[in-house]
């Protein structure tokens, strides 16, 4: 599954969710947590039922809402019967959060097999889940990637903010975004780097895609249809790109056995070929 961009859409909103789905992005995110109030938790369930009961024109995922919250249940029940084709788990703390929904699935009459779809843990929003972030590689198995949040811990450690005035993070949370990035490459699962807040500022958007997609991050959250098309493209591979990592591909594949080469006079080794055929497995 190609999860360049995901983006939210909050669940008590339906007539946003086909907008949402046109809007080029790799996935959709129907949200039952931070954007519904808690009045409008039943409609936004239902409403998640309905549009996934029909056609969808791509991925559909749902993120319920967390372990102590005491409804995670119920949004299981709402939506599982559908089969969505991921959860994404709030305030997941490692792989003990990513047993105890898949427990909770297995609870659920209606589910499939008793088996939850592949899950998306954010992994970082209370201090704990940065401890505990080693711990997803074992069950790397059932999750769709790893992606991470910038308000929820900062608020839980009474932190003033995650940004400096220039937007980019403090240390603690830079950290953070750095160990979300290396849990999920030890897992062997997708990199999802967290959303950009200011909707209004596309070069900002653009500047940190870039930076995302060059420390190592595959996709993105997004949280309004206009950040789509930067995302995607930040996230596609340029054709020098592509033509660069051929190159290497290339020189290795008419050197059997080469463990070093020179290549428009620089030296290209193992890693080199490595990010090569991860760059052309991209495209």
């Amino acid at each position: 599954m190609k999860l360049r961009s995901l983006l939210f859409v909050p669940g008590d909103r339906p007539d946003r969710f086909a907008k949402a789905a046109a809007s080029g992005a790799d996935a959709i995110i129907i949200d039952l947590e931070d954007s519904v109030g808690l009045e409008r938790k039943i409609a936004a369930r239902e409403a998640a039922a309905e549009y996934l009961s029909g056609d969808r024109p791509v991925p559909v995922f749902v993120r319920v809402n967390p372990q102590d919250s005491h409804m995670t249940h119920d949004d299981l029940a709402s939506v599982l019967p559908y089969i969505p084709d991921a959860i994404v788990l709030p305030k997941a703390e490692g792989a003990r959060s990513v047993n105890w929904l898949r427990a909770e699935a297995a609870a659920v009459a209606d589910s499939q097999d008793g088996e939850a779809p592949p899950i998306l843990p954010i992994a970082t929003e209370t201090p704990g889940a940065v401890f505990d972030l080693g711990s997803l590689r074992d069950v790397a198995v059932y999750l769709a990637g790893v992606s991470w949040g910038a308000e929820d811990l900062p608020a839980s450690v009474g932190a003033a903010t995650s940004r400096e005035a220039d937007g980019s993070y403090t240390a603690p949370y830079e950290m953070v975004r750095s160990l979300t990035l290396f849990a999920a490459h030890a897992a062997g699962v997708a990199a999802i780097d967290t959303v950009f807040p200011n909707i209004s500022d596309q070069d900002g958007l653009a500047a940190y895609v870039a930076r995302a997609a060059r420390d190592g991050f595959s996709g993105m959250l997004a949280i309004h249809p206009s950040q789509v098309a930067a995302i995607n493209a930040g996230f596609t591979p340029s054709s020098a790109q592509i033509a660069h990592a051929q190159s290497i591909v290339d020189a290795f594949a008419a050197n059997p056995g080469a463990g070093v080469l020179q290549l428009d006079g620089k030296m290209i080794d193992a890693p080199h070929l490595k990010a090569a055929l991860s760059i052309l497995k991209r495209v």
